[in-house]
């Protein structure tokens, strides 16, 4: 007869007590959540600590003799996991636009932000596919350049990653270049003429003869009269 005795087996053979080791290996000890260190990429998040015993809802425990350079590690974390919240739930609202009904009703209930921050949230997300979203850059970078055509997005994300732009100075360079625009466009006057087709043709071959374009033609007559004494003009 065998007999379990912790690692061992008691066998009685032939009146005689054997003893035999139990050769198996030793069950692995369960691993502790978020004690996995993930490579510090760009798109993973570092785990600098163990989040399932240094955590609570309303708290962060740390040790007394953490070093300094753990330290940073742990924030640096905090801030990631804190940015990737957004893009989470910005996915979790689209998913849910797809598939459920009620969606932001049920959002706001599981989640209790406003609905405008929900939607801020679900538009980002909708903006940026996976696949465009830059890892080095926060939520609200994207979120600062989404109202813009796709091609102005890529423009301007890849400046502020290059330039290492923090989401202020993005917003700064943005603004600035809306009021340059603005400027440019306040310097420039547009005249709408109604004439005939046959003046048109008249003008159009003007300027031809002067081997210019018909704006430039106009711009150079009017120029011309205004330096000209209005008696020579009339």
């Amino acid at each position: 007869m065998t007999v379990r005795d912790g690692m061992r087996y008691r066998d009685d053979v032939g009146g005689r007590t054997v003893r035999r080791v139990d050769r198996r290996p030793a069950a692995a000890p369960p691993q502790q959540v978020g004690a996995e260190r993930l490579p510090a990429s760009d798109d993973q998040l570092p785990a600098a600590i163990d989040l399932a015993t240094s955590t609570r809802r309303t708290r962060l425990d740390l040790p007394d003799a953490l070093p300094l350079e753990t330290w940073c590690q742990i924030g640096s974390q905090i801030l990631r996991l804190s940015d990737s919240s957004s893009w989470w739930i910005g996915d979790w609202l689209v998913f849910g636009q797809e598939k459920y009904r009620d969606r932001y009703k049920r959002a706001m209930a599981e989640t209790r932000l406003d609905y405008q921050t929900l939607r801020n949230y679900a538009w980002v997300a909708r903006c940026f596919a996976p696949s465009r979203r830059r890892p080095a850059l926060t939520f609200q970078h994207h979120m600062e350049v989404a109202a813009l055509p796709e091609e102005e997005q890529d423009h301007w994300l890849d400046f502020a990653q290059r330039m290492h732009w923090s989401r202020n100075e993005l917003r700064k360079q943005l603004r600035a270049s809306v009021e340059n625009h603005h400027e440019s466009e306040a310097e420039s006057v547009r005249l709408q003429l109604q004439i005939s087709p046959e003046r048109m043709e008249r003008w159009e071959t003007a300027a031809a003869q002067h081997n210019c374009t018909l704006a430039e033609w106009m711009a150079r007559v009017l120029d011309r009269a205004v330096t000209t004494p209005s008696d020579s003009v009339a």
